[in-house]
Formats: structure tokens, sequence, C-alpha cells
């Protein structure tokens, strides 16, 4: 008996970039401050899009310190929370129908999470990439860069410590 043909691939990436507008639109605080993922491959790159009401310093101007804290710490929950719907996926069989129909894993909950402010976060666009130092059945550890302009030029960082969901 032949086996089947795998999915077109232009199939699966929509199948992927579904599952990750769904995830982002289950988190409300994501919308209040705008901040948008793109997807390459497994990769997520979060960006923060400038606006008035995340400035802090209207003197300097830049942006408020609570926002740009904000955005660092879901950006690494999503990452994490990416990372658990990602496995799932490629694990194919009922998961996959599971997550198309927004049924995704509890989010990771925040243990700690701390944050270097290197430089004032100017009235521009903002992006940040989390990578996971480690992540088990319990316990997840996260850093998150953050920049403007340049990738090179950071102007935060943060570590976080989360505890995971139990799988079921």
């Amino acid at each position: 008996m032949p086996s089947k043909p795998p999915e077109p691939v232009q199939v699966i990436k929509q199948r992927r970039d579904a599952a990750l507008a769904q995830l982002v639109a289950s988190v409300p605080y994501l919308g209040f401050l705008g901040v948008r993922f793109e997807r390459r491959g497994d990769e997520l790159t979060a960006s923060l899009p400038y606006s008035e009401i995340l400035i802090g310093n209207p003197m300097l101007p830049a942006l408020h310190g609570g926002a740009i804290g904000a955005f660092l710490e879901v950006s690494a929950v999503l990452e994490l929370a990416w990372t658990m719907v990602w496995e799932r996926m490629e694990s194919g069989g009922p998961a996959v129908q599971d997550i198309e129909a927004g049924h995704f894993p509890p989010m990771p909950k925040t243990i700690d999470f701390t944050i270097d402010y290197l430089r004032s976060g100017l009235p521009r666009d903002a992006y940040a990439r989390a990578r996971i130092n480690r992540s088990g059945r319990r316990y997840a550890s996260v850093h998150v860069e953050a920049w403007q302009d340049n990738r090179g030029k950071l102007f935060a960082q943060g570590t976080g410590h989360f505890v995971m969901p139990q799988r079921r």
C-alpha cells in the first residue's frame, strides 16, 4: 500500500502562521501594547511598534520602563509557549487539530524576571528575540534581548525563570 504523500510546504507554513496568530490573539495584553510576532522557521521576533502611550518621560522622550519590561517578559513567555505549540504541531496526529481549533497548552507562569536597562528606549519601534537557555518539565530559563535600529546596540535585556505547565 503506497504511503501518503507529504503535505505541500505552503500548507504547512499557513498552518504554522495561523497557529501563531491564534496564540498571540489569545493574550489580550499583547493587543493592548501592540506587540506583534514574526516567525522564521521556529524562531520568533517580537516587535513593539512606537506609540505615544508608551512614552514614560516626555522630556527626553523615552519609552516607559514598564512598557519595556512588559515587552521583554511577554516575548519570553510567548517564546516558551510557541515552543510547546511547535512541538505539538510537529508531532502530528490529533495534537494538530487541537492547535487548529485554538486549544493551546496553558501559558508558562513567571517566577522572576530581571531587566537590564542598557540605554533609553527611543521613540521608535523596538524588536526583541528570546532564547531558551533551559526548558524542562517544570522549569524554564529564558534570555531576551531588545534593540531598536541596530541589533548590535541593545537597549534592554532580560532573564526570566518560569514554571512550565504540566503536559497532558
